[in-house]
């Protein structure tokens, strides 16, 4: 693996160096304001066609270091947020306590794991899977109001914990992170999937992007990490960081 570098402090020496696993800890670290209000960074990676996903899934555009990258971003967080499809199409299971980021937690105040919360209008979800039955703490099922009530005391029967963050059947963004921080889950990251990301975009809650540019072109109809109605003026961010490794480009963007 090549060097995490601020663009502007790039060398050629540095560019060679490999990082541990600690040292991209260090390197995606949540900022300080994390520790007072909440914080939502999305990991997402795309071809350079644009393409999210290929026949559905994300993983054929992925590589190993996107992985280790993608182990860290989770190592890191209070909460992983996703949507119901990207659970069903991608197999979700509970995340895992990690031994090498075990004592970077303990001292965050951070339990060994970070908690899954998925985000569901229907709440179209298979609660026998381990997701819901085995996690290290409950899943939590985001979803609003006017959603089945059959099936959320469903969800509750199988494990895990239902939020109310939305007046209609769905949520609204702002109060699904408004709702996570409440539960002191302030480190936010969300895995997608596009429609999903799509509404925080246009919320305007999304603090940053990690994005990982695959060196592959799939052509076809995929869609693109972010989807629904565009946004009325683009939503600014600056690059703050960038790694390369086999062609991939591991991007950092914030909002401005």
């Amino acid at each position: 693996m090549r060097r995490l570098f601020p663009v502007t402090d790039m060398t050629a020496s540095e560019s060679d160096r490999e990082w541990s696993l600690d040292e991209l800890a260090d390197a995606y670290a949540y900022p300080a304001e994390a520790a007072a209000r909440p914080w939502l960074r999305a990991n997402m990676v795309s071809s350079l066609d644009g393409a999210g996903q290929h026949e559905g899934r994300s993983q054929p555009l992925s590589s190993e270091t996107d992985m280790q990258i993608f182990g860290t971003l989770r190592g890191l967080a209070d909460v992983v947020v996703v949507g119901a499809e990207t659970v069903r199409s991608e197999g979700y299971r509970p995340a895992r306590a990690r031994e090498v980021f075990a004592a970077r937690r303990a001292a965050a105040g951070q339990g060994p794991a970070p908690v899954i919360a998925v985000v569901t209008a229907s709440l179209d979800l298979d609660f026998s899977l381990p997701l819901f039955t085995e996690p290290l703490v409950p899943t939590l099922i985001l979803t609003g109001a006017e959603s089945s009530a059959e099936r959320r005391a469903e969800a509750e029967r199988a494990g895990a914990e239902v939020v109310i963050a939305g007046d209609g059947p769905g949520v609204e963004p702002e109060r699904v992170v408004a709702a996570l921080a409440e539960r002191g889950l302030r480190r936010q990251l969300t895995e997608g999937g596009p429609r999903l990301l799509g509404q925080f975009v246009a919320a305007g809650v999304l603090d940053e992007l990690c994005l990982s540019v695959s060196p592959t072109m799939t052509a076809g109809t995929a869609q693109r990490i972010a989807g629904g109605p565009p946004v009325a003026v683009p939503k600014r961010f600056a690059v703050a960081a960038v790694l390369e490794q086999d062609g991939f480009l591991f991007t950092r963007y914030l909002r401005i």
